[in-house]
Protein backbone atom coordinates (compact mmCIF):
# COMPACT_ATOMS: atom_id res chain seq x y z
CA UNK A 1 0.00 0.00 0.00
CA UNK A 2 1.33 3.43 -0.85
CA UNK A 3 2.32 6.10 1.05
CA UNK A 4 -0.58 8.36 -1.17
CA UNK A 5 -3.01 5.49 -0.63
CA UNK A 6 -2.44 5.16 3.54
CA UNK A 7 -2.87 9.16 3.35
CA UNK A 8 -6.55 8.92 1.37
CA UNK A 9 -7.57 6.17 3.94
CA UNK A 10 -6.47 8.35 7.18
CA UNK A 11 -8.23 11.57 5.80
CA UNK A 12 -11.51 9.27 5.14
CA UNK A 13 -11.81 7.88 8.45
CA UNK A 14 -11.06 11.65 9.55
CA UNK A 15 -14.06 12.83 7.77
CA UNK A 16 -16.21 10.25 8.42
CA UNK A 17 -15.73 10.64 11.82
CA UNK A 18 -16.55 14.38 11.92
CA UNK A 19 -19.96 13.45 10.13
CA UNK A 20 -20.77 11.31 12.32
CA UNK A 21 -20.51 13.64 15.34
CA UNK A 22 -22.49 16.04 13.67
CA UNK A 23 -24.90 13.20 12.32
CA UNK A 24 -25.43 12.23 16.26
CA UNK A 25 -25.89 15.50 17.15
CA UNK A 26 -28.87 15.95 14.24
CA UNK A 27 -30.49 12.69 15.77
CA UNK A 28 -30.43 14.49 19.58
CA UNK A 29 -32.06 16.94 18.23
CA UNK A 30 -34.75 15.05 15.40
CA UNK A 31 -35.91 13.22 18.63
CA UNK A 32 -36.10 15.86 20.98
CA UNK A 33 -38.35 17.74 18.33
CA UNK A 34 -40.57 14.76 17.00
CA UNK A 35 -41.34 13.50 20.63
CA UNK A 36 -42.13 17.33 21.78
CA UNK A 37 -44.05 17.77 18.56
CA UNK A 38 -47.78 17.25 20.44
CA UNK A 39 -46.52 19.56 23.47
CA UNK A 40 -44.91 22.24 20.27
CA UNK A 41 -48.96 21.99 19.13
CA UNK A 42 -50.79 21.74 21.87
CA UNK A 43 -49.08 24.49 24.16
CA UNK A 44 -47.58 26.97 22.26
CA UNK A 45 -45.64 30.02 22.53
CA UNK A 46 -47.62 30.48 26.36
CA UNK A 47 -44.80 27.37 26.98
CA UNK A 48 -42.11 30.11 27.39
CA UNK A 49 -44.06 32.63 28.81
CA UNK A 50 -46.41 30.55 31.29
CA UNK A 51 -45.50 30.80 34.90
CA UNK A 52 -47.31 27.73 36.09
CA UNK A 53 -46.17 24.31 35.44
CA UNK A 54 -48.98 21.88 36.69
CA UNK A 55 -49.04 18.62 34.70
CA UNK A 56 -52.70 18.28 37.26
CA UNK A 57 -54.83 20.88 34.94
CA UNK A 58 -52.61 19.82 31.90
CA UNK A 59 -50.83 23.64 32.06
CA UNK A 60 -47.49 23.92 31.44
CA UNK A 61 -45.51 27.07 31.50
CA UNK A 62 -41.48 26.60 31.58
CA UNK A 63 -40.76 30.03 32.36
CA UNK A 64 -39.37 29.67 35.83
CA UNK A 65 -37.73 26.92 34.84
CA UNK A 66 -35.33 28.44 32.60
CA UNK A 67 -35.28 31.72 34.55
CA UNK A 68 -34.22 29.16 36.86
CA UNK A 69 -31.85 27.49 35.01
CA UNK A 70 -29.70 30.37 34.27
CA UNK A 71 -29.84 32.61 37.03
CA UNK A 72 -28.31 28.97 39.26
CA UNK A 73 -25.87 28.64 35.83
CA UNK A 74 -24.71 32.65 35.87
CA UNK A 75 -24.78 32.95 39.72
CA UNK A 76 -22.44 29.91 39.90
CA UNK A 77 -20.29 31.17 36.91
CA UNK A 78 -19.58 34.22 38.65
CA UNK A 79 -18.72 32.85 42.21
CA UNK A 80 -16.60 30.54 40.28
CA UNK A 81 -14.58 33.23 38.24
CA UNK A 82 -11.83 34.74 40.90
CA UNK A 83 -11.13 31.04 41.99
CA UNK A 84 -10.77 29.40 38.76
CA UNK A 85 -8.47 32.70 37.46
CA UNK A 86 -6.52 32.51 40.71
CA UNK A 87 -5.68 28.93 40.35
CA UNK A 88 -5.36 29.17 36.64
CA UNK A 89 -2.20 31.61 37.32
CA UNK A 90 -0.88 29.66 40.43
CA UNK A 91 -0.70 26.54 38.38
CA UNK A 92 0.24 28.05 34.77
CA UNK A 93 2.77 31.16 35.91
CA UNK A 94 3.51 31.04 39.44
CA UNK A 95 4.45 27.85 40.30
CA UNK A 96 4.18 25.23 37.49
CA UNK A 97 6.46 22.81 39.18
CA UNK A 98 6.88 21.65 42.74
CA UNK A 99 4.97 19.81 45.51
CA UNK A 100 2.63 22.73 46.14
CA UNK A 101 1.79 22.98 42.33
CA UNK A 102 1.67 18.71 41.94
CA UNK A 103 -0.81 18.71 45.07
CA UNK A 104 -3.20 21.22 44.10
CA UNK A 105 -3.12 20.07 40.48
CA UNK A 106 -4.00 16.90 41.95
CA UNK A 107 -7.09 18.44 44.06
CA UNK A 108 -7.81 20.02 40.78
CA UNK A 109 -8.27 16.38 39.37
CA UNK A 110 -10.14 14.76 41.82
CA UNK A 111 -12.43 17.25 42.11
CA UNK A 112 -13.72 17.05 38.39
CA UNK A 113 -13.99 13.84 38.96
CA UNK A 114 -16.12 13.57 41.94
CA UNK A 115 -19.41 11.99 40.66
CA UNK A 116 -22.42 14.60 41.51
CA UNK A 117 -24.32 13.11 43.73
CA UNK A 118 -21.43 13.00 46.23
CA UNK A 119 -21.55 16.93 45.49
CA UNK A 120 -25.28 16.52 46.25
CA UNK A 121 -24.74 15.01 49.51
CA UNK A 122 -22.03 17.04 50.88
CA UNK A 123 -24.04 20.37 50.00
CA UNK A 124 -27.38 18.65 51.85
CA UNK A 125 -25.60 17.53 55.05
CA UNK A 126 -22.97 20.74 55.17
CA UNK A 127 -23.81 23.77 52.73
CA UNK A 128 -27.50 23.81 53.57
CA UNK A 129 -27.28 23.53 57.22
CA UNK A 130 -24.90 26.91 57.27
CA UNK A 131 -27.01 28.94 54.45
CA UNK A 132 -30.19 27.66 57.03
CA UNK A 133 -27.85 29.21 60.02
CA UNK A 134 -27.51 32.24 57.52
CA UNK A 135 -31.17 32.55 56.59
CA UNK A 136 -31.92 32.82 60.74
CA UNK A 137 -29.03 35.71 61.26
CA UNK A 138 -30.24 37.37 58.47
CA UNK A 139 -34.42 37.11 59.57
CA UNK A 140 -35.44 35.03 56.57
CA UNK A 141 -37.94 32.08 56.22
CA UNK A 142 -35.01 28.81 57.76
CA UNK A 143 -35.26 26.87 54.35
CA UNK A 144 -31.93 25.96 53.65
CA UNK A 145 -32.26 24.78 50.60
CA UNK A 146 -32.76 27.11 47.64
CA UNK A 147 -31.24 28.95 44.46
CA UNK A 148 -28.31 30.04 46.74
CA UNK A 149 -27.46 26.40 48.32
CA UNK A 150 -27.50 25.00 44.51
CA UNK A 151 -25.45 28.09 42.75
CA UNK A 152 -22.95 27.39 45.38
CA UNK A 153 -22.55 23.89 44.67
CA UNK A 154 -22.49 24.34 41.25
CA UNK A 155 -19.90 26.97 41.46
CA UNK A 156 -17.63 24.24 43.42
CA UNK A 157 -18.14 22.17 40.49
CA UNK A 158 -17.48 24.04 37.78
CA UNK A 159 -14.19 25.67 39.17
CA UNK A 160 -12.14 22.32 38.02
CA UNK A 161 -12.72 22.70 34.36
CA UNK A 162 -12.24 26.51 34.39
CA UNK A 163 -9.41 26.46 36.34
CA UNK A 164 -7.46 23.54 34.18
CA UNK A 165 -8.17 24.71 30.91
CA UNK A 166 -7.68 28.42 31.73
CA UNK A 167 -3.49 26.99 33.25
CA UNK A 168 -3.44 25.44 30.31
CA UNK A 169 -3.71 28.30 28.24
CA UNK A 170 -1.69 30.57 30.22
CA UNK A 171 1.29 27.90 29.34
CA UNK A 172 0.75 28.39 25.86
CA UNK A 173 1.96 31.87 26.53
CA UNK A 174 5.24 32.27 24.43
CA UNK A 175 7.85 33.11 26.56
CA UNK A 176 9.93 35.37 24.40
CA UNK A 177 6.50 37.59 25.18
CA UNK A 178 7.44 37.31 28.92
CA UNK A 179 10.71 38.06 28.66
CA UNK A 180 10.44 40.76 26.30
CA UNK A 181 8.01 42.53 29.17
CA UNK A 182 10.71 41.87 31.60
CA UNK A 183 13.37 43.44 29.57
CA UNK A 184 11.29 46.70 29.02
CA UNK A 185 10.90 46.90 32.83
CA UNK A 186 7.54 45.25 34.11
CA UNK A 187 6.82 43.90 36.59
CA UNK A 188 5.46 40.75 37.58
CA UNK A 189 2.02 42.14 38.20
CA UNK A 190 2.12 44.10 35.11
CA UNK A 191 3.39 41.40 33.08
CA UNK A 192 0.46 38.98 33.85
CA UNK A 193 -2.32 41.92 33.73
CA UNK A 194 -1.33 43.34 30.28
CA UNK A 195 0.89 40.21 28.25
CA UNK A 196 -0.32 36.94 29.83
CA UNK A 197 -4.19 37.76 30.72
CA UNK A 198 -4.69 39.36 27.09
CA UNK A 199 -2.37 36.85 24.78
CA UNK A 200 -4.63 34.00 26.84
CA UNK A 201 -8.60 35.36 26.91
CA UNK A 202 -9.59 33.12 23.65
CA UNK A 203 -8.73 30.35 25.69
CA UNK A 204 -10.22 31.52 29.18
CA UNK A 205 -13.22 32.39 27.66
CA UNK A 206 -13.74 28.97 25.99
CA UNK A 207 -12.77 27.52 29.45
CA UNK A 208 -15.57 29.93 31.40
CA UNK A 209 -17.85 28.80 28.40
CA UNK A 210 -17.34 25.24 28.86
CA UNK A 211 -17.38 25.40 32.63
CA UNK A 212 -20.77 27.27 32.14
CA UNK A 213 -22.28 24.32 29.99
CA UNK A 214 -21.49 22.30 32.19
CA UNK A 215 -23.02 24.53 34.59
CA UNK A 216 -26.21 24.77 32.33
CA UNK A 217 -26.98 20.78 32.39
CA UNK A 218 -26.03 19.59 35.56
CA UNK A 219 -29.13 17.62 37.37
CA UNK A 220 -28.24 15.72 40.67
CA UNK A 221 -26.18 18.10 42.76
CA UNK A 222 -28.82 20.97 41.87
CA UNK A 223 -31.90 18.82 42.47
CA UNK A 224 -31.10 17.58 46.16
CA UNK A 225 -30.66 21.16 46.98
CA UNK A 226 -32.63 23.91 44.73
CA UNK A 227 -35.97 22.83 46.56
CA UNK A 228 -37.89 21.70 43.44
CA UNK A 229 -40.32 24.43 43.79
CA UNK A 230 -41.91 25.11 39.90
CA UNK A 231 -42.19 29.19 40.86
CA UNK A 232 -40.12 31.85 40.01
CA UNK A 233 -38.09 32.29 43.26
CA UNK A 234 -38.42 35.70 44.95
CA UNK A 235 -34.75 36.00 46.04
CA UNK A 236 -31.68 33.37 46.40
CA UNK A 237 -33.17 32.17 49.29
CA UNK A 238 -36.12 31.22 48.05
CA UNK A 239 -36.82 27.75 46.30
CA UNK A 240 -36.92 27.13 42.58
CA UNK A 241 -36.05 24.63 39.77
CA UNK A 242 -34.52 24.01 36.77
CA UNK A 243 -34.81 22.15 33.10
CA UNK A 244 -32.64 19.43 33.95
CA UNK A 245 -33.91 19.13 37.58
CA UNK A 246 -37.54 19.00 36.17
CA UNK A 247 -37.05 16.26 34.01
CA UNK A 248 -34.80 13.87 36.27
CA UNK A 249 -38.11 14.69 39.12
CA UNK A 250 -40.94 13.98 36.76
CA UNK A 251 -40.22 12.19 33.80
CA UNK A 252 -40.61 8.37 35.68
CA UNK A 253 -43.78 9.47 36.77
CA UNK A 254 -45.05 11.50 33.79
CA UNK A 255 -48.10 8.92 31.78
CA UNK A 256 -49.97 10.99 30.03
CA UNK A 257 -49.04 11.87 26.50
CA UNK A 258 -49.58 16.00 26.68
CA UNK A 259 -47.44 15.62 29.88
CA UNK A 260 -44.31 13.17 28.26
CA UNK A 261 -44.26 15.54 25.39
CA UNK A 262 -43.72 18.43 27.72
CA UNK A 263 -40.87 17.32 29.79
CA UNK A 264 -39.63 16.55 25.86
CA UNK A 265 -39.81 20.00 25.17
CA UNK A 266 -38.13 21.44 28.41
CA UNK A 267 -35.49 18.91 27.01
CA UNK A 268 -35.42 20.45 23.51
CA UNK A 269 -35.72 24.35 25.45
CA UNK A 270 -32.47 23.45 27.04
CA UNK A 271 -30.61 21.57 24.26
CA UNK A 272 -31.42 24.65 22.15
CA UNK A 273 -30.28 27.13 25.23
CA UNK A 274 -26.99 25.12 25.36
CA UNK A 275 -26.63 25.37 21.59
CA UNK A 276 -27.19 29.48 21.40
CA UNK A 277 -24.42 29.46 24.36
CA UNK A 278 -21.94 27.84 22.39
CA UNK A 279 -22.78 29.79 19.36
CA UNK A 280 -21.95 33.11 21.21
CA UNK A 281 -19.07 31.38 22.94
CA UNK A 282 -17.54 30.71 19.77
CA UNK A 283 -18.46 34.13 18.49
CA UNK A 284 -16.87 35.26 21.65
CA UNK A 285 -13.31 33.52 21.18
CA UNK A 286 -12.76 34.45 17.44
CA UNK A 287 -13.58 38.00 17.89
CA UNK A 288 -10.87 38.13 20.96
CA UNK A 289 -8.73 35.59 18.87
CA UNK A 290 -8.50 37.77 16.07
CA UNK A 291 -7.95 41.20 18.44
CA UNK A 292 -5.01 39.28 20.05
Amino acid sequence: MSLQTKENIFQQILAKSAFFVAAVLFLFFLTLLVKAWLAIWSNGFDFFTGAVWDPLTGVYGAFPLLFGTLLTSVLALLLTLPFALSIALFLGEFFRKGLAASALRSSVELLAGIPSVVYGFWALFVLVPLIRGLEITLGVVPLGVGVLAASLVLAIMIVPYAASLSAETIKLVPQDIREAAYSLGATRYEVVRRVILPHARSGICAAVLLALGRALGETMAVTMVIGNANKMPASLFDAGNTMASLIANELAEATDPLYVSSLMQVGLLLFLVSALINLAGRYVVKKFSVET
